[in-house]
């Protein structure tokens, strides 16, 4: 395909056409032969500015202006057709075997279109939802779902037939959940797509989880962190043992943040070593061990037997069970440094959850180091959010003044964002790092509130780091209100 010459004669030459730039620009990866020039200008047929990148910025403008050069070409295809996944599934016969044929069968092309579609979007989930009279997908863009189409529930079958062909499952087990994986390649960059079917009433769904290695691998000066909790949580990292906990719902960005955690701890000169369940991202340079519950590989079993490997550092994926948590705090008393999350609305309520699995108080006070919080709020679209002036009612609600004189935002709606208003995601938290006072409290057993009042007296909790984006004009006040709780006590924050 004519699509596929292209993005194969950019990747390998250098020179890419910057899509929607005016005049034509064309993008020149650093050490690219100017012999190719001849080429491209043939090509082209008129004047074109050039403009010189980097090799990482160079990958990431092919991968906007290719897409799925290496989806089989038919994503690439319908893109440079400028299809839309409405398209897709109209081109598909009524009465034909969906997938009989060659690559390029109807169902082939619909599947690599979603997935071209998804990554485009910056989706990181697609819900594929069988009902009674329709076939309903959905992407999860910034943590809230969208649907992007709905078709005829014929489809259902065909569709996700293929998708456990490409993971890899058992097309004829319908009645039981199944979970599989797909690797990819878009635009020169690596992609995992990992693939969960579960039996419903009116057939099978499926959940496709995207997942973008250079998205996790941000670093920890790209979390957004705010001055003060990005240097105490450094701080905290360059502890020589002890137990550092990130907490948080779901969807709230603990894996990014363990993932940026061990890049930084990554020197080179320490042993890292990763449980997970599953492996969401290859880390370079540290060794990473898959669960799997069904040989009786978990969490505990696996986290005995490794200190025979001689790890530094170790990190668990999440602390599920009183087990898993005493074997992590006693690994950590061997002089160790573990990290791990578990599922608890706030920093300090990780203490009474760890509590309430039965692990000891004494063994919590000498190994407990830090315990981060966070969440994820949507941010607002630079090109169409909405200045408003807010009441009473709203001030109130914020913990404001009456008399507060700002402006805060609401989202609007642009081609920009797709209509939604909102562009990316913010990161809010709060960091409770365990001194003195906090491990007196600890071992006295104290409440919830006490250990908070004790450990935020001079610092941000989650809603007090959150206002700050809502006064900077980055998020909007209902989506704080939405994500985090407003503390029932005045900490001294914004």
């Amino acid at each position: 395909m004519r699509a596929q010459v292209h993005y194969a004669f950019a990747k390998d030459k250098g020179f890419a056409v910057i899509p929607g730039r005016q005049p034509l620009t064309v993008a020149v990866r650093e050490g690219a032969s100017p012999l190719a020039l001849t080429e491209v200008r043939r090509v082209l047929g008129r004047t074109f500015l050039l403009e010189a990148h980097s090799p990482v910025e160079f990958e990431r403008l092919l991968s906007e202006g290719f897409g799925g050069g290496a989806l089989d070409g038919t994503a690439a295809a319908a893109a440079e057709k400028q299809e839309s996944l409405e398209t897709l599934f109209d081109g598909i016969p009524q009465t034909e075997d969906l997938l009989a044929g060659e690559g390029d069968a109807p169902i082939v092309s619909l599947i690599n279109g979603l997935l071209h579609d998804a990554v485009k979007r910056r989706a990181s989930d697609i819900h594929i939802d069988p009902f009674e009279e329709k076939l309903s997908i959905r992407y999860r863009i910034d943590g809230e779902l969208q649907e992007v189409l709905v078709a005829s529930r014929r489809i259902a079958a065909p569709l996700v037939s293929r998708i456990k062909v490409m993971s890899r499952l058992d097309i004829s087990e319908k009645r039981m959940p199944q979970d599989g994986r797909v690797s990819l390649s878009l635009g020169g960059r690596a992609l995992d797509v990992r693939v969960a079917t579960l039996p419903t009433r009116y057939g099978e769904r499926v959940a496709l989880r995207i997942l973008d290695t250079r998205q996790a691998l941000i670093g920890l000066d790209g979390l957004g962190m705010d001055p003060l909790t990005h240097d105490r949580f450094k701080a905290v990292l360059a502890e020589p043992n002890g137990v550092i906990l990130v907490t948080g719902p779901t969807g709230s960005g603990k894996t990014t943040t363990l993932y940026s955690s061990l890049a930084l701890l990554n020197t080179g000169r320490v042993n890292i070593m990763t449980l997970e369940d599953p492996v969401e991202y290859g880390l370079d340079g540290i060794s990473q061990t898959p669960m799997d519950h069904k040989v009786g590989l978990t969490f505990a079993a696996t986290l005995r037997s490794i200190l025979r490997n001689d790890p530094n550092i170790v990190m668990v994926g999440e602390i599920r069970d009183a087990e898993t948590a005493e074997v992590a705090l006693e690994f950590a008393l061997t002089g160790r440094l573990a990290l791990s999350t578990v599922h608890t609305n706030s920093s300090a309520g990780a203490i009474t959850r760890l509590r309430d699995m039965g692990i000891e108080s004494f063994l919590l006070a000498s190994t407990l180091r830090a315990v981060l919080a966070q969440r994820l709020v949507r941010r607002l679209c630079p090109h169409c959010k909405t200045p408003f002036q807010p009441d009473a009612a709203l001030l109130g609600r914020l913990g404001l003044p009456a008399n507060f004189n700002g402006t805060f935002y609401h989202p609007g709606s642009c081609d920009a964002c797709a209509r939604t208003g909102h562009s990316g995601r913010l990161g809010v938290y709060e960091l409770l790092v365990i001194n003195a006072d906090i491990k007196r409290l600890i071992h006295e057993q104290a409440s919830e509130e006490a250990i908070e009042r004790a450990a935020f007296a001079n610092a941000e909790m989650l809603f007090s780091n959150g206002l700050r984006h809502v006064l900077s004009g980055e998020t909007s006040p209902e989506e704080l209100l939405h994500v985090c709780r407003r503390e029932s006590w005045s900490n001294g924050g914004v």
